[in-house]
């Protein structure tokens, strides 16, 4: 009997030079653990904060950053990320254990894309700056350009899903967005966590994931009144039936708890006591 296919799903990480990443360590821990057949990056996880075009040149906000220290932070993370996995994989091949070959996927985010504007913007530098500065590759992951959905086991993944007549996102519930795409679909994008699903006459259920959040700090444009929202991972189980599937969400607590053995909020506090970490509470 085949085993039930299992997805895993990264929401937005958001690299920055200088970010805490220890979650990194718990989150490649539980991917080793439940040996997912797919891993899914849904973008965002490079942040390139110096490519912003929020931020004005010149502004605070832009002072000392540094297209290089984007890249090289965003790297540093995917190596933590990924190294033990890879390691793993090799163990299993050299001890001749049961195979572990999981698919690794990235869908572009807008954070990553801000590196391909900046080239289109600016045609000089064609070739020099892009995307492939996020070098996801270099650890096995098939990239999928930014807006470019692609389908694994009758699933949709995307960075955010655009409306028909417009380049924005399609928003509002979780049901709107069923009704307009008619699929099982997974999306980052937005923080926090949204979730809903549909039967269908036809004896399928379609379902709907936002996940857009995966970090341990705080995006200062939100403020202190929304500085709250849910951050972890999501695992699709038993993936099947034109896009059914049961989805389990694990929170960035309960995965410091279960890997590092102690509360969130008190694991940074006593690491990095120097900021303040008061948001996960």
């Amino acid at each position: 009997m085949k085993a039930p296919i299992r997805h895993y799903v990264l929401p937005d990480c958001q690299i920055r030079p200088g970010d805490v990443t220890d979650h990194l360590d718990w989150i490649s821990r539980d991917i080793i653990r439940r040996k997912p057949d797919v891993l899914v990056c849904i973008g965002d996880f490079f942040d390139l904060p110096s490519l912003s075009s929020h931020a004005a040149p010149g502004s605070l906000e832009k002072e000392n950053a540094r297209l290089n220290a984007d890249i090289d932070a965003g790297m540093a993370a995917l190596d933590r990320l990924m190294t033990p996995i890879h390691a793993e994989i090799a163990r299993l091949k050299r001890n001749k254990e049961k195979q572990w070959k999981p698919r690794f996927v990235v869908t572009e985010g807008n954070h990553e894309y801000r590196a391909t504007r900046v080239a289109s913007n600016d045609p000089r530098l064609l070739g020099i700056v892009g995307t492939h500065l996020c070098d996801f590759e270099r650890f096995g992951f098939e990239r999928h350009e930014f807006k470019k959905p692609v389908e694994i086991d009758s699933v949709w993944y995307a960075h955010f899903w655009q409306s028909q007549h417009s380049d924005r996102p399609i928003g509002g519930t979780i049901d709107n967005r069923l009704n307009k795409l008619g699929f099982s679909f997974v999306a980052g994008h937005e923080q926090g966590k949204r979730y809903g699903n549909r039967p269908l006459p036809n004896g399928k259920t379609i379902h709907g994931v936002v996940a857009g959040s995966c970090y341990l700090g705080t995006e200062g444009y939100r403020g202190p009144q929304a500085a709250n929202e849910w951050r972890g991972v999501v695992v699709l189980h038993d993936v099947r039936n034109g896009g059914d599937f049961e989805p389990m969400f694990l929170t960035l607590r309960w995965l410091c708890a279960e890997y590092a053995g102690e509360d969130l909020l008190t694991y940074m506090n006593t690491r990095y006591p120097e900021r303040d970490w008061s948001h996960l509470a």
